[in-house]
């Protein structure tokens, strides 16, 4: 007897290698496989665009490139049960609605193996505490799992209630077919068990029920399989509803409950356009982009040429050998790449005083918090997970283009200069400080021209310009003007009863004509109108 049970032990030891030697193997190559996946939603996106006649074969493609992508991820929610990582996070949302939406979402599936959901819903809608994403990847598996074991034009049968002696909120979903043995039943939720799949020509990971089950009880719910030859198998789900079944940690009432689930995430740009002509435009932004597949390399420079300037590298050396020669607006880099990964381009863009105003994109497989933490420390600006669509990056490009030209125009609204309200980095505030300081020390200078002014900041012209056309969309020519603007509104906020030529001398133009027509310029007012609504803000204040 004793030797039996030992022999069970080292058994279920050695099948228990086996599964953690699987899962392994599975996260391994999980990584890789984003960028090829990649690779073939960009593809698809590209001909699409270029060649958008066959809507179907599209739609298959896409469909598919969504399955994986699904496959992959349930992979990595595995490694991060394994690890304890994965963490619960409820807030308040519309169960009703949320499996309505479910259910809608799943129609094509199922509609094109000649199949039909039935929702059988309570009366009243159904709300409390429930983690979306945790309830979303339940909701895909388990309808998954009954379309794989339902005939062609058959039904699958979803009911919900509310129990309220419990606090749970329950679903339930059948589907029709043979009932299974007790043997069966007890393997269900084990890693790596395939059941009957090949029997139904479909085929499968044997993780999908597994990983259900674990995020049910991460959720502090339960699952049961009841089978019988009358309705078929139906799994039935317990979830509790009440805030007071989660731990403080548990609870983030920031977040805002999605009831559109089962969008895989990047698909709601999938539409966009990106696809154009070379642009031609002088004055069109310039990307780096730093990666080491060519493959996805070359199709992001076609996609993204369409409105930008391109510049290219496999790794992070040979970008920053671009960075010291080219102008760029805007760098997009994989993370992991031979001789200098994106993180550490990153770290060296961002600590390095003529590059740190340029935002930085990262790209990556990982989506770890530690992965995505370990990016924005470096100082990315933006972090993008793999697999992407282009239109997602693309709008990610475009946000931080307009967020920098904004900053550009606030800073020339600005009379008196506040890095707060700016986003500056330490570095860039030092700058522009500087900068400011040299123009006003020479104030009324009217020969301080840019040539002296670059000189005193100890600085090549390049960087000088570069980083003001960074900072706050000037040339140096513009930015001495603009200070020399600002002080002659503070001149007149000091002295109401200066003359207008006198102010001119005064701020360093030697014209009066043409420094009122530069102050209508920038204020949308002449001086002395600008003096006289002065004046009369100040009486009805007083």
């Amino acid at each position: 007897m004793k030797q039996a049970i030992e022999m069970g032990q080292i058994e279920r030891q050695k099948m228990e290698e086996v599964n953690h030697a699987k899962l392994q193997f599975f996260t391994n190559i999980t990584h890789e496989l984003f960028t090829p996946l990649t690779i073939i939603c960009a593809s698809v996106d590209e001909l699409k665009q270029l060649h958008p006649g066959d809507a179907k074969m599209y739609a298959v493609l896409n469909n598919n490139a969504v399955r994986l992508m699904r496959l992959i991820q349930q992979i990595l929610e595995f490694r991060k049960v394994e690890n304890g990582k994965l963490q619960l996070k409820v807030s308040k949302g519309n169960y009703t609605q949320f499996l309505k939406n479910s259910i809608e979402a799943f129609q094509p599936l199922v509609r094109k193996k000649g199949l039909s959901i039935d929702f059988r819903e309570e009366e009243e809608e159904i709300s409390g505490y429930f983690d979306s994403d945790k309830l979303d990847k339940i909701l895909y598996n388990l309808l998954s799992n009954a379309a794989k074991y339902t005939e062609k034009g058959g039904t699958v049968v979803v009911s919900q209630c509310y129990e309220k002696e419990t606090g749970h909120y329950s679903f339930s979903i059948t589907n029709p077919g043979e009932p299974m043995s007790k043997d069966k039943m007890e393997h269900l939720f084990e890693r790596f068990y395939e059941g009957d799949y090949r029997k139904f020509h479909t085929t499968g990971t044997g993780i999908g029920l597994a990983l259900t089950k674990d995020l049910v009880n991460i959720h502090h719910g339960e699952i049961r399989i009841n089978s019988d030859a009358v309705t078929g198998n139906t799994f039935v789900v317990w979830l509790p509803v009440d805030r007071s079944a989660y731990a403080e940690d548990e609870i983030d009432d920031s977040l805002q409950v999605t009831n559109s689930p089962l969008l895989p995430e990047n698909e709601e740009c999938a539409d966009s356009q990106v696809v154009g002509e070379l642009a031609v435009e002088q004055d069109v932004p310039s990307l780096l982009l730093v990666e080491d597949n060519e493959d996805l390399l070359s199709i992001m420079t076609r996609l993204l040429s369409a409105h930008y300037r391109i510049l290219t590298a496999t790794q992070g050396q040979e970008a920053i050998g671009i960075l010291e020669k080219e102008e760029v607006d805007l760098v997009v880099s994989d993370v992991m790449m031979p001789v200098m990964d994106g993180i550490e381009l990153c770290n060296y863009i961002k600590n390095k005083f003529e590059l740190c105003h340029i935002p930085v994109i990262l790209l990556t497989a990982k989506r770890t918090e530690e992965d995505q933490m370990a990016g924005y420390q470096s100082g990315a600006d933006s972090y993008v997970t793999k697999p992407l669509h282009l239109a997602l990056l693309h709008s990610r490009i475009e946000n931080l283009l307009k967020k920098k030209k904004r900053t550009g125009v606030d800073f020339r609204k600005q009379l008196v200069f506040e890095a707060k309200e700016l986003d500056y980095t330490s570095m860039d505030e030092t700058f522009i400080r500087n900068a400011i300081d040299c123009v006003n020390n020479h104030l009324d200078d009217c020969s301080y021209e840019p040539s002296l002014f670059v000189a005193e900041m100890g600085m090549s012209r390049t960087t000088v310009a570069d980083k003001l056309k960074s900072l706050t969309g000037l040339t140096p020519s513009g930015f001495i003007s603009n200070v020399r603007l600002n002080a002659a509104c503070r001149l007149i906020d000091e002295n109401k009863k200066i003359r207008i030529a006198d102010l001119a001398y005064a701020v360093g133009f030697n014209d009066a004509k043409y420094f009122s027509t530069c102050f209508r310029k920038k204020f949308g007012v002449s001086p002395s109108d600008y003096m006289l609504r002065n004046k009369e803000d100040n009486e009805v204040s007083s």
